[in-house]
């Protein structure tokens, strides 16, 4: 039985719209790179896998929980010069180790870091030439427009199939969804540099990789720790989507909790993910504005 009004509303004319659908010749690309190249996707995946995150991991894991804990009260107030923020975040990270997720934690900051450390690897070395390139601007905004638009579960298929199940598949995904903040944030800094420094620079004959490494890049700091703050949180963010191709860690849990209705379990695992992202993201936001305010003190008399 049709639901009411179903009758009234108009149908599409046969015929108006042109079949003009990618999705099969998306499906045969994908389906014969896979077949010509998953060999050598699949091996660089173990490289990765055992050579940078199983080591990362590992280490993190049998660091003792106090060392880890003075570390991240150390690094924050390092940042901040105050002692109740770290106090809250030693804290805060303390209760997810009483909560039972001090492994899982320990996989999640791990993903993140490996994420993250690619991310600046690819996202400032291209920030910096799109600073340099008008053209290379044009091209790059709407690439990263789509990267930054484009729903992260699109991007666990092609990953997927490429490089399959695991952590690695995970963590590219992650940086492919994560890097285009620190590409505008890198560029933009290094764009709105002074001019009048650049040239008192020049003046004294520097390099241009003298210019880049000791006068653009540290007045761009804070516009670049902005970006690298950014991409923390949006790889941060795809904790959770990265489970579900076998990404362990905190967002197993969440994923657990939904599949099988354990609401205390997801729960659990989410407030550990909010906790988390608050102790990474102030301490990172804290080493942006200490640049800026010793600036400010050189500056005054």
């Amino acid at each position: 039985m049709e639901p009411a009004g179903a009758s009234s509303r108009p149908a599409a004319a046969p015929g108006f719209f042109p079949h003009w659908s990618a999705a099969d010749w998306i499906n045969r690309q994908l389906l014969a790179a896979v077949r010509d190249w998953g060999t050598g996707f699949r091996s660089v995946s173990a490289w990765i896998l055992n050579r940078v995150i199983l080591p990362v991991e590992g280490i993190l894991q049998a660091a003792p929980p106090w060392a880890m804990l003075l570390l991240a009260g150390a690094a924050a107030w390092w940042g901040q010069r105050r002692w109740l923020p770290p106090l809250l975040y030693v804290a805060g990270l303390y209760l997810i180790g009483a909560m039972g997720l001090w492994d899982k934690l320990m996989q999640t900051f791990t993903l993140v870091l490996v994420a993250t450390c690619f991310s600046v690897l690819i996202g400032i070395p291209v920030g910096v030439l799109a600073a340099r390139s008008r053209a290379l601007r044009r091209v790059l905004t709407p690439v990263l427009d789509v990267m930054q638009t484009m729903p992260s579960f699109v991007y666990l298929i092609p990953v997927l199939m490429l490089f399959g199940l695991g952590k690695v598949p995970a963590v590219l995904a992650t940086v492919v969804y994560a890097v285009p903040p620190l590409i505008r944030l890198t560029s933009l800094g290094l764009r709105q540099v002074d001019p009048n420094v650049m040239e008192a620079a020049q003046a004294y004959g520097v390099t241009r990789w003298q210019m880049l490494v000791k006068v653009t890049l540290p007045l761009a700091r804070p516009s670049i720790m902005a970006g690298i703050n950014q991409t923390t949180m949006m790889a941060l963010s795809m904790v959770v989507v990265a489970s579900m191709i076998g990404a362990q860690g905190l967002g197993e849990d969440v994923l657990a909790g939904i599949q099988t209705l354990d609401i205390g379990r997801g729960l659990q695992a989410g407030v550990a993910i909010v906790i988390l992202a608050i102790v990474m993201d102030r301490i990172s936001q804290s080493y942006g504005r200490s640049q800026r305010r010793r600036r400010r003190d050189r500056k005054q008399p």
